[in-house]
């Protein structure tokens, strides 16, 4: 999914006020969001599966948003990647200008992500939500050769991504009402996500990015 295709979803879930009733006013509003998840990450670097053994790595993140309006949250998302594979991969010689190295290599990638996301929710029991956003990303990169130095350095640039949220709290109603009354959580659902990146670095440029398929749970209160 391109961050074009994420941009149409996101103009989809401005019309769709249109034709879906306003928020039940007996619901609480939650003010919150907070969201973990992980699953895969497909580098945007061609043969990295030659460096790798595959074409994917795992990927973990997690966020923490504001709720401007129910629809509208503004938040920052902290990731994390990580690889091995051959010192002689393309993202080591775009960081040491051509120099030929040996040995093996750990690739770590942290993604810090500043957002806008916009939720297509307009009543509070609403079992599917769709969703779309993006923003400013910067790109934290740590390279560590076998019998090398270690280098570090960051990119920014930008990442948009969009996804379905499934509410859960009509599963188990009661256990949904003590997180409420105990922990101030208001709804769970269970999301599956795609997100796509791009931050470069380099002589020639390199894609820290790439496009991750990603799973987790978010937590309104």
């Amino acid at each position: 999914m391109s961050v074009r295709t994420i941009v149409l979803l996101l103009v989809m879930l401005l019309a769709v006020p249109a034709v879906v009733p306003a928020a039940d006013p007996a619901e609480p509003a939650p003010n919150w969001s907070l969201e973990f998840k992980g699953g895969y990450f497909y580098p945007d670097i061609d043969n990295w599966k030659a460096y790798y053994g595959d074409d994917k790595t795992w990927h973990y993140a997690g966020s923490l948003a504001y709720k401007v309006v129910r629809q509208v949250e503004v938040g920052i998302e902290g990731g994390y990647i990580k690889d091995r594979g051959l010192a002689s991969a393309p993202l080591n010689s775009a960081l040491f200008g051509g120099t030929v190295l040996t040995g093996r290599v750990d690739y770590e990638l942290a993604p810090l992500n500043v957002f806008v996301l916009f939720r297509g929710v307009f009543k509070e029991t609403q079992w599917v939500v769709p969703y779309a956003g993006g923003g400013w990303t910067r790109m934290y990169y740590r390279v560590k050769t076998e019998d090398q130095e270690t280098t570090r350095g960051s990119a920014d640039g930008y990442h948009g991504r969009a996804g379905l949220q499934f509410l859960l709290d009509g599963l188990d109603p009661r256990a949904a009402h003590n997180l409420s009354s105990d922990f101030g959580i208001e709804h769970t659902y269970l999301f599956g996500e795609v997100q796509v990146t791009k931050a470069t670095v380099g002589t020639p440029e390199v894609n820290l990015g790439g496009t991750s398929y990603l799973m987790g749970f978010l937590f309104e209160f």
